[in-house]
């Protein structure tokens, strides 16, 4: 039995958070996003719903469990805004506003034109 988990991490989560190491990358989306298209292309093809949880709690619940990579290009990147790479959404603000302070030295958050992402 595990103690010291957020009630709201799904067994899931820590279950592919300890196969992921320096470099592997993980989504929060919402439902439009197609996410089993995006996971058929991955080595874990598994997709963790939680439904009634906005990106910045979901965003919380990883980072509680394991820290952001400074060995890779970003720490974190977001999806951008059609032509409005600079525009960031509320959703956005807010995800980097619990991030920012979460980030390891040399750690950088960065954005991803929409298709490219």
């Amino acid at each position: 039995m595990l103690i010291g988990l957020d009630p709201r991490t799904t067994p899931e989560l820590p279950y592919t958070l300890a196969r992921m190491g320096h470099g592997d990358e993980i989504v929060i989306a919402d439902r439009n996003y197609p996410a089993t298209w995006s996971a058929a292309g991955c080595l874990v093809t598994d997709v963790i719903q939680y439904p009634g949880h906005d990106a910045t709690t979901v965003a919380d619940l990883i980072t509680q469990l394991m820290p952001l990579d400074n060995f890779h290009t970003h720490s974190a990147l977001r999806m951008e805004i059609d032509n409005e790479p600079d525009a960031l959404s509320d959703v956005h603000w807010a995800v980097w506003d619990l991030l920012t302070p979460r980030l390891p030295d040399g750690g950088v958050l960065v954005s991803l034109e929409r298709q490219a992402f």
